[in-house]
């Protein structure tokens, strides 16, 4: 009697599990900042369901995160890399406090990865040039490592890069699916 009580426990257990798996993955899945992550994914024409995978991936929606390397907020920007997205922006970039803006940090890295598609042509390659930088990217496709379809990711040299931009697939997968 015992036994079989146990085997309905587990039952019920499995049935609750899978009946809301849905709702278990929204909670790992989030979409904390959606007013800002559609507000510029809408003006830099990127894929929402993107940055939520992006910020995922860099962050987990930690507001206050900060890199062993230096980077910082929900987008895990370098402080020059802000710099530079901002020369063309009307923002008044003051120092990297800024990058732990929920809403400045999402609108930089927004138009960071926009600028990168643009650059690539490509969300794949965007998403190895928004880790390991626009130099290695370049290197890699000029020395034919990578595609510039990017057909080949499986490719990319730096085990966090490949991994990162696999990890980042996976997310936008998921959050697709979940949303869509």
């Amino acid at each position: 009697m015992k036994k079989i009580i146990t085997i309905l426990c587990i039952a019920v257990i499995v049935l609750l599990v899978v009946f809301n798996m849905s709702n278990i993955m929204r909670i790992i899945y989030k979409l904390e900042f959606s007013e800002y992550v559609h507000k510029y994914s809408l003006q830099y024409s990127v894929d929402p369901f993107m940055i939520y995978s992006i910020i995922k991936a860099e962050s987990n929606f930690e507001i206050g995160a900060t890199s062993n390397r230096g980077a910082a907020g929900l987008m895990q920007l370098m402080d020059n890399t802000a710099r530079e997205i901002c020369k063309n922006e009307v923002l008044n970039y003051e120092s990297g406090s800024t990058l732990y803006n929920p809403e400045k940090n999402i609108m930089l890295g927004t138009k960071y990865f926009a600028e990168l598609k643009d650059v690539y042509k490509n969300d794949n390659v965007a998403l190895a040039a928004y880790n390991a930088g626009r130099g290695n990217v370049n290197k890699w496709l000029e020395q034919g490592i990578i595609k510039a379809d990017g057909s080949d990711i499986e490719n990319i040299p730096f085990k966090e890069t490949n991994t990162y931009v696999r990890k980042i697939l996976k997310n936008y997968k998921i959050y697709r699916k979940l949303y869509s």
